[in-house]
């Protein structure tokens, strides 16, 4: 297909942001953080959408960001296998479709966020002559960073070294940098006395009950029912004062959430366990906890972490993926075993027990999570890597 003759270097370049829709979590918000901060004299955005009936399409709706609807549905795995069959026959024109599409709307730039759009939209950049930025949120050893992305990216970012691709004769590793998520440094925090307050009375608990929480949406990695093996190993050791673990995000793998409610069952801990799904915004929830656990393994780079650092809510993370990354044991939060949730009641009641130390770190982490972890820097690295794809395509 020929490529698009629009040449005028005063224009801002489009840049295109598909999206699958539906669920929302951590690699939509860090998206709508860059897209909200480019520089509009440079930068022109177009958030693209397949499905927009879920939570995604909903906030963008509440939140008056503008999105366009993609021309092709995406999804290649249907119930049926005839079905599956038919859609993997329509597969080329549904890439002509994409393809045409970003020529008409004259994108410069595809930026991929999520697996699914790195799949579908990139050999789509590739036949419409766009550049393609793929950014990787997820584990180094997923099959589209191996496989596709040295064959379609012009450039990867990736959100942790943990989650950059592995170097050898055939990796995108040469054509990656590293930019971790970004998040609102300048944003006013929530008060987390006023916090505590608003969330004790909300759950009708005692004041000195201590509040652990668990913040994303539930699969597997991230280890739900560790969170709860945690909060009873807890419980055993202070029946007297015995803490409640709260469970947000939304539940994506089937029998999950059934599990953690059966799990905490099994425990005696049910009473202990609340689950408190979707919320918007959850950072006075965040506030109010006396620590975050980051249970999750080989979590790429979780922005929650950083989330409760910014609120001064202490982080106990396990030591797997790109959480040493962010947290050093003992200044700005505390790392443990994975998959041990002897451990992690271990460095909850040692929080719980010593205040003053729980202060320092969590102000450490403040501190820290503000210089290395602002909008503006992680704009300023996007932007750079805009630039020389637009001068590469010059």
């Amino acid at each position: 297909m020929p490529r698009s003759s629009r040449t005028d270097s005063d224009q801002p370049a489009t840049i295109c942001f598909p999206f699958a829709g539906g669920i929302m979590g951590g690699s939509h918000i860090s998206a709508l953080k860059l897209i909200g901060a480019l520089d509009r004299k440079k930068y022109r955005p177009l958030i693209v959408l397949h499905d927009d009936r879920g939570q995604f399409a909903d906030f963008l709706r509440a939140e008056g960001v503008a999105f366009e609807h993609a021309p092709t549905p995406w999804h290649l795995a249907p119930a049926s296998r005839a079905e599956t069959i038919g859609k993997m026959m329509g597969a080329p024109k549904a890439l002509a479709s994409l393809a045409r599409y970003l020529q008409q709307r004259e994108v410069r730039i595809v930026h991929t966020n999520e697996g699914p759009m790195h799949v579908t939209w990139g050999p789509a950049a590739r036949l419409a002559g766009r550049k393609l930025l793929w950014h990787h949120r997820s584990s180094p050893r997923a099959k589209g960073l191996r496989f596709l992305a040295p064959l379609l990216a012009h450039r990867v970012a990736s959100v942790s070294r943990f989650a950059a691709p592995r170097p050898g004769v055939f990796s995108a590793a040469g054509r990656c940098t590293v930019v971790h998520s970004p998040f609102d440094t300048d944003a006013p925090k929530a008060d987390r006395v006023v916090s505590r307050t608003d969330a004790i009375k909300e759950l009708g608990i005692a004041a000195e009950t201590p509040i652990l929480g668990y913040f994303g949406n539930m699969v597997t990695r991230k280890r739900p029912l560790l969170f709860v093996e945690t909060i009873a190993a807890i419980n055993r050791r202070r029946p007297n004062n015995p803490a409640i673990g709260l469970l947000f995000g939304s539940p994506l793998e089937d029998g999950l959430y059934q599990a953690v409610i059966a799990r905490a069952a099994e425990l005696g801990v049910s009473d202990h366990i609340r689950m408190m799904g979707f919320r918007h915004p959850s950072e006075p929830w965040m506030a109010a906890c006396d620590a975050l656990l980051v249970t999750a393994v080989d979590e790429p780079f979780g922005r929650t972490l950083i989330e409760a650092m910014l609120l001064e809510t202490p982080v106990i993370a396990a030591n797997s993926g790109g959480n040493p990354e962010a947290i050093e044991d003992g200044e700005n939060g505390l790392i443990v075993p994975p998959d041990d949730p002897e451990s992690f009641a271990e460095a909850a009641l040692a929080l719980i027990d010593d205040p003053a130390r729980a202060k320092r770190i969590a102000v450490t982490a403040h501190e820290q999570a503000l210089s290395r972890f602002g909008v503006e820097r992680h704009c300023a690295q996007i932007s750079a890597i805009y630039d020389q794809l637009l001068a590469d395509a010059a």
